[in-house]
């Protein structure tokens, strides 16, 4: 055991002390924000304004256009498509709406738009609505029914969901489990990937350049193959930490280093959004059935997942990295029957997390190769008489240690044999053949 923390303080100590670790620890979040930071800030930024002349001959609209900061209307009389072309032309407007005096309110009503430049989509969905929007209003005050009563005519009734032990069972609550599960689950599925390649890559070196040679003659393959795995291991789990704090604190940051960011988003329009939406909260009880979601029991089963499902595939992927040479197409090859279950265990997993009961998502969360992410995305629903059982959840994770025992026995058979075989190109039938064979 002491040889197995001497190769893993090792391996965490050069990837660690690196140049490469620090640029792609710190450097990566900061790019994720930066992108992140001018999504937010052109989504609520919008140069373009439009100054509208509204030429409503059949007095349609009754000269009654709601407009914002980025759009305005202003009615015209007595004026023709081609004066009010040359005013776009001297930049009075930036274009115009047309209405003959033939438009009938009751029927198909064609606006004719002609700006001087290019609309953009954002730009011109917005004009479109506030169009829509007004001739809507007029329509209603021709059959002589107000806005107030259309609006009370479209109340939707009062539709409650509730389990057999009386349980309110909100869509709010199933909306947060939602994506709760899923990140939880595609992050576990990225660790997968990244750190098992690494072990595996790390592996590859030391063959490729000999040094497993003189390693093997002081510790035993299955020493050295552990240490690579919790040395490794250790260095993703704390590359992991430091980026979810760096997200954390910058988000934090954003208002900071984007002042006007917040007089942005609560312009007028946006501010009436956020307003609905707090009051839909309130009503609706989002945040107290969020609270009854066990955040505790879910960090615990990620970590758990997390450590257990790197383990066992980590394994796997030191098995192919000491039985291939140095050519990486031989990698590529071995490798597919480990990535497979992994993208075999996310699909199942967009299954799992809209219906946690099924028997897809139960089979995928207990099997082991697959319960690292199928788990997490039923989890999220909650566990006892809910998505998960007590004992299914107790199940999965003693086949999920169990597979690791079972992985990591696996992997040291082919690793012992592999680690000082050169010149051969491996395959998993000949691979198996070094598992089985009598030292």
């Amino acid at each position: 055991m002491n040889k197995i923390a001497l190769i893993a303080r090792r391996e965490f100590l050069t990837r660690v002390q690196k140049r490469t670790f620090l640029i792609t620890t710190i450097l990566l979040p900061l790019l994720f924000f930066g992108f992140y930071a001018l999504m937010i800030y052109f989504s609520v930024s919008n140069d373009e304004k439009y100054n509208i002349a509204v030429a409503d001959q059949a007095n349609i609209f009754k000269e009654k256009i709601e407009g914002d900061e980025n759009v305005t209307f202003h009615f015209v009389k007595n004026e023709t498509q081609q004066t009010l072309k040359q005013e776009i032309v001297n930049g009075k407007y930036d274009g115009y709406a047309f209405l003959p005096d033939t438009t009938n309110i009751l029927n198909q009503v064609n606006i004719s738009i002609v700006t001087k430049k290019s609309v953009g989509l954002m730009s011109r969905g917005k004009i479109e609505d506030k169009l829509n929007a007004a001739l809507q209003q007029q329509r209603l005050l021709e059959f002589n029914i107000s806005k107030a009563q259309l609006d009370s005519a479209k109340k939707e009734g009062n539709i409650q969901f509730s389990t057999i032990e009386g349980k309110n069972d909100t869509g709010q609550e199933a909306g947060i489990s939602y994506a709760i599960g899923y990140v939880s689950g595609f992050l576990i599925y990225i660790v997968l990937f990244i750190y098992g390649a690494m072990v595996m890559r790390g592996v590859m070196e030391e063959k490729v350049s000999r040094i497993a040679e003189v390693i093997v003659s002081s510790v035993k393959p299955f020493q050295l193959m552990m240490g690579k795995i919790f040395g490794i291991g250790a260095v993703g789990l704390v590359q992991f930490i430091i980026w979810i704090i760096l997200m954390v604190s910058l988000n934090f940051l954003l208002p900071v280093i984007f002042p006007n960011l917040a007089a942005q988003m609560h312009s007028a329009n946006a501010q009436n959004q956020t307003m609905q939406a707090a009051e839909t909260i309130k009503n609706t009880g989002l945040i107290s059935n969020a609270s009854g979601i066990n955040i505790p029991l879910i960090i615990g089963c990620f970590i758990f997942y997390f450590l257990g499902g790197y383990l066992l595939y980590s394994s796997l992927f030191a098995c192919v990295g000491s039985a291939v040479n140095e050519d990486p197409q031989d990698a590529q090859s071995l490798m597919l029957p480990i990535t497979m279950p992994i993208i075999f265990g996310i699909v199942i997993m967009t299954k799992a997390v809209n219906e946690p009961t099924s028997g897809l998502a139960v089979f995928g969360s207990l099997f082991p190769l697959f319960s690292p992410i199928v788990m997490m995305a039923r989890i999220s629903h909650g566990i006892g008489n809910d998505a998960v059982p007590l004992w299914q959840l107790l199940l999965s994770m003693a086949f999920l240690i169990l597979g690791f025992i079972l992985t990591t026995w696996f992997a040291a058979k082919v690793y012992r044999t592999g680690i000082l075989m050169y010149g051969k190109k491996p395959t998993w039938k000949e691979m198996w053949k070094w598992a089985f064979r009598r030292a």
